[in-house]
C-alpha cells in the first residue's frame, strides 16, 4: 500500500534512503515496469491533475505571476501525453546501472572494473515547472535512485496529484512508494531542511531562477549539481546565409520563450547589421517581440526600443531580445564571455574557420554551429528526458540525461592477493 501516513521531513528522508536500497538492486525490467505504470497513470488520471493546474494556474494570475512562468506552469492535454510519451523513451533507453565504465587485470591478478551506480537519492527544488516532477521522478527512478521533491507554492496543487499518482503507480508495479516523495507541504523551511540533509540525500539539483540556484549553491552542505540561468546568444557573422539567419533566430527566440534555452541576447557582425538584421528583426515583430537595441541596430531598425547596460544580463523569459552590432568575432566572444551564463551559444556562418574558433573558445554547456539553440534540450539529445541542463564543470555538463545521475564504484576481485 501508498503509505500516506508519514508526517515529518525526516521520515520522509528516511523513507527515500529506505527506497533507494530497493532500487538500488531493482532489476532493469522491474524498473521498466514501474515506468509504464507511471506513464499510464498520467493519461489516466488526466482530470485530476489538469483540475490541479487550473487551481495553480489562477492562483498565479491572482498574484501577477509573469507570463513566462504560467506558461511553464501550464499542463493541457497535450503536455500531458507528451510527458507520458518521454516517460515510455525513458523505458526504451539502456538502463546505465552496472554498465562497466572502464576495467583492467593487474600484474597480480586482480581484476578490477569501474562500474555505474546510483547515487541513492536525488533531491530536486524547482519552481512552476510540474513537467519536472514526472521527468525526474522517471529519470530517477530507471537510474535507480529515490528523489525527494521541492516543487514549490506556484505549482503546490499539480505537484501534490502528480506525486500520488507517481507513488500510486509504483506501488501497482511492485516497487517502493518511498521512492519519490513530495516536501512541498513543508515550505521554505522544507527546502531549507533539504539544503542541509547530508546523510539522507547524496546530490541536490536546483532549476529554476538565478536566485533560487544561487541560493541552493550557496546554502546546500549536500552537494549540488548547478543548473544555470539561460543568457543564450546568437552571433551572426557577417558570412551567414540570410534565410538561416532568419529562421535560426525566430525559433530560438520564439518557438517557447519562456524557457531556459530561449535566445535572449543577439549579435550580429557590422558589416552585415545593414543585409541581416532588418529581415531577421521583421520578423520578430511580426510575432510580438519587443527589440532592446543598441544604437548601430537602431540606426538599421528603428522599429525598438533603446537597450540598457542591464539588457545584456537579462534572462527574459518572454518576447524580448537585446540586439547588439558588434565589430568583429572577437568583440562578440568577449561579449558572451562578459555576459553568458554559460548556457547555450549559436554562431551562423558559413566560414568554417571562424565556426571552429567560435566551437573552441566559447565556454558553455553546449556550443552550436547554424542551429536553434532551442535544440539544448535532453529530449532532443535523444535522453527521453532531463534533470536539468548543468552549467557547471564537475561531473556533469549540458544536459542531464541516466547517466548523468549516476556514480561508479570500483569492484576489484580477487584469489587470495596480499599487498607485500
Amino acid at each position: 500500500m501508498v503509505d500516506t501516513l508519514i508526517l515529518t521531513l525526516t521520515d520522509k528522508l528516511a523513507a527515500a534512503r529506505e527506497a533507494a536500497r530497493v532500487l538500488a538492486t531493482a532489476t532493469t525490467a522491474q524498473k521498466n515496469q514501474a515506468l509504464r505504470s507511471i506513464a499510464d497513470a498520467v493519461v489516466n488520471n488526466a482530470p485530476r491533475i489538469l483540475a490541479a493546474n487550473q487551481q495553480d494556474l489562477a492562483r498565479g494570475r491572482e498574484s501577477g505571476m509573469a507570463a513566462g512562468l504560467q506558461d511553464r506552469l501550464r499542463l493541457d492535454e497535450e503536455r500531458l501525453a507528451s510527458l507520458s510519451a518521454a516517460v515510455l523513451e525513458i523505458v526504451a533507453l539502456p538502463d546505465p546501472i552496472g554498465d562497466v565504465v572502464r576495467g583492467s587485470s593487474l600484474e597480480n591478478g586482480l581484476k578490477l572494473t569501474q562500474v555505474r551506480v546510483p547515487f541513492g537519492v536525488v533531491g530536486a527544488i524547482y519552481e512552476a515547472r510540474p513537467n519536472v516532477t514526472i521527468d525526474i521522478a522517471a529519470l530517477t527512478l530507471k537510474s535507480g535512485n529515490a528523489v525527494v521533491l521541492r516543487g514549490g507554492s506556484a505549482a503546490e496543487n499539480t505537484n501534490m496529484v502528480l506525486v500520488e499518482v507517481i507513488r500510486s503507480a509504483l506501488d501497482a508495479a511492485g516497487m517502493p512508494a518511498g521512492a519519490v516523495q513530495t516536501i512541498d507541504e513543508f515550505g521554505r523551511e522544507g527546502a531549507q531542511q533539504l539544503m542541509r540533509a547530508r546523510g539522507f540525500v547524496d546530490v541536490l539539483i536546483p532549476r529554476g531562477s538565478a536566485d533560487l540556484i544561487n541560493t541552493v549553491v550557496a546554502e546546500s552542505t549536500v552537494p549540488v549539481i548547478e543548473t544555470g540561468a539561460g543568457v543564450v546568444h546568437v552571433y551572426l557573422d557577417e558570412s551567414a546565409d540570410l534565410e538561416q539567419a532568419v529562421e535560426i533566430v525566430h525559433n530560438s527566440k520564439v518557438q517557447r520563450p519562456s524557457v531556459c534555452n530561449a535566445l535572449e541576447t543577439l549579435l550580429v557582425h557590422e558589416s552585415a547589421a545593414a543585409r541581416l538584421l532588418p529581415p531577421v528583426l521583421a520578423r520578430l515583430r511580426e510575432s510580438g517581440v519587443t527589440i532592446h537595441a543598441d544604437q548601430r541596430t537602431l540606426a538599421v531598425f528603428s522599429d525598438a526600443i533603446p537597450a540598457t547596460d542591464d539588457d545584456w544580463a537579462t534572462e527574459y523569459m518572454s518576447l524580448d531580445l537585446a540586439v547588439r552590432v558588434v565589430d568583429d568575432l572577437d568583440e562578440a566572444l568577449e561579449h558572451i564571455r562578459q555576459y553568458s551564463t554559460h548556457h547555450t551559444e549559436s554562431i551562423v556562418t558559413n566560414d568554417i574557420a571562424r565556426a571552429e574558433r567560435f566551437l573552441a573558445e566559447v565556454d558553455s554547456a553546449v556550443v552550436m554551429v547554424n542551429a536553434s539553440t532551442r535544440f539544448t534540450d535532453g529530449g532532443e539529445f535523444g535522453f527521453g528526458a532531463e534533470v536539468g541542463i548543468s552549467t557547471q564543470k564537475l561531473h556533469a555538463r549540458g544536459p542531464m540525461g541516466l547517466s548523468e545521475l549516476t556514480s561508479t564504484k570500483w569492484v576489484v576481485r580477487g584469489s587470495g592477493q596480499v599487498r607485500g
